[in-house]
């Protein structure tokens, strides 16, 4: 019988011949985040549990972003407990502003295919864009990996989605995994596998597959893969391996269901207020006047949705009384589209361009907003309460929908 990739995952790490949903397997863990909400916590539960030491200080990561630029006066509590655990147990991985958690784990090499990972973000699901079994858990779960390395799981079921054919112009990756979403429901993929396939996944770029791996925890999803080929090495600087290359869903694998879209008749789609899977097509709700747009998050702020929206905006201004603000996801990032001119094409048409971080999506600094206020952002969640005020409304869109909007100072369909 034939493997799902996330199988095939486990029974690599395990050493297992074979292993089946349902099966309660321990792993062995190849690297694991912590960002600064959870540090407090991870390290008092760490020493409660009578540890002395990491299990392997190499191969964690200690990421500030959601707090910084700090916005509450506990939130420098964070950093000092951070640097001291750091300092401690001798962590050499400390990022301090450099970027959003989930950008910096692949980009700066922490994560390759086939790898385990865990972090303590749910969003941490984003690194199976390169093939890696990456799933968020709580700090508890957090203080037992960095004591043992190893950690307890359940196999999960697989639902394979395949998605042939060509996107249309104005319909991105972000539009295709909104529509997902939507079909399955918020529940829908509740301790499931995605599995991502077919001609248009092909053809997608690693950040286009970032997107989508981002929002599988949307469903319910406990990880999303896509199979590794040579944009995956280019991105990861590395030559896959035999084991990486053999990262694809057998033919003859058990799948709990298998979706299937053709590209070419997705439209471009938003979540509307207040529940992420539920999903409308743009045009039904074109006309609907907004007050701020927001480009940016662990979603969508990568260069490639910079310049998409940079391309919609090129020659155009910023609808009065509405703002516009940008955030791109790595200092890396926002050099890169600084030197390619896209943060200046963002300026002209009047964006406020901040520093590369968590910022708005996760409520904390760049643009809260108050009651009354509407929103298109193209982060992955649009809960009460999550961008302001529990009576602010928010649509979740792609950057081309929220660059439009933008311009027209309503939601518009992107041209």
């Amino acid at each position: 019988m034939g493997n799902t990739i996330i199988e095939k995952i486990i029974m690599h790490n395990t050493g297992s011949d074979q292993v089946k949903p349902g099966d309660i397997v321990t792993v062995n863990v190849d690297r694991v985040m912590i960002h600064d909400i959870f540090i407090p916590f991870v390290a008092e539960k760490f020493e409660e549990m009578g540890f002395t030491k990491l299990w392997d200080p190499d191969k964690v990561v200690l990421i500030y972003d959601h707090l910084v630029p700090a916005s509450q006066l506990d939130d420098t509590r964070h950093f000092r407990v951070g640097d001291a655990f750091a300092a401690k147990y001798g962590m050499k991985h400390v990022h301090r502003s450099d970027g959003i958690c989930h950008q910096l784990m692949t980009e700066a090499g922490y994560v390759k295919p086939g790898d385990v990972v865990f972090g303590t973000d749910s969003h941490t699901t984003t690194y199976g864009c390169v093939g890696a079994f990456s799933s968020g858990i709580g700090y508890t779960e957090m203080a037992s990996i960095l004591g043992t390395g190893t950690m307890w799981i359940k196999v999960p079921e697989t639902i394979k989605v395949v998605i042939e054919g060509e996107f249309p112009d104005n319909v991105m990756s972000k539009d295709m995994i909104l529509r997902l979403i939507g079909d399955l429901g918020a529940d829908g993929a509740t301790y499931r596998a995605l599995e991502f396939s077919g001609s248009a996944v092909d053809k997608m770029t690693v950040a286009s597959r970032m997107t989508m791996a981002n929002m599988a925890i949307e469903a319910g999803a406990k990880c999303a893969l896509f199979t590794p080929d040579e944009k995956t090495a280019e991105y990861c600087e590395i030559s896959l391996n035999d084991y990486q290359k053999s990262l694809k869903g057998d033919s003859d694998a058990v799948y709990l269901e298998t979706v299937t879209y053709q590209a070419e008749e997705l439209v471009p789609v938003m979540a509307c207020p207040s529940q992420v899977d539920k999903i409308k097509p743009v045009s039904e709700l074109a006309g609907t006047e907004i007050d701020q747009v927001f480009i940016g998050s662990c979603t969508n702020g990568r260069l490639e949705d910079l310049a998409a929206a940079a391309q919609v905006l090129k020659g155009k201004t910023v609808a009065p009384y509405v703002k516009l603000i940008v955030t791109p996801a790595s200092r890396k990032i926002y050099r890169e589209a600084l030197e390619c001119g896209v943060l200046e094409t963002l300026a002209e048409a009047g964006a406020v361009i901040t520093h590369p971080g968590c910022g708005l999506c996760c409520g904390r600094t760049g643009g809260i907003l108050s009651d009354g206020e509407r929103v298109v952002a193209t982060n992955n969640r649009n809960f009460l309460g999550r961008m302001g005020t529990s009576k602010v409304e928010i649509y979740l869109a792609s950057p081309k929908t929220a660059a439009a909007c933008a311009a027209a100072g309503k939601i518009v369909i992107p041209e």
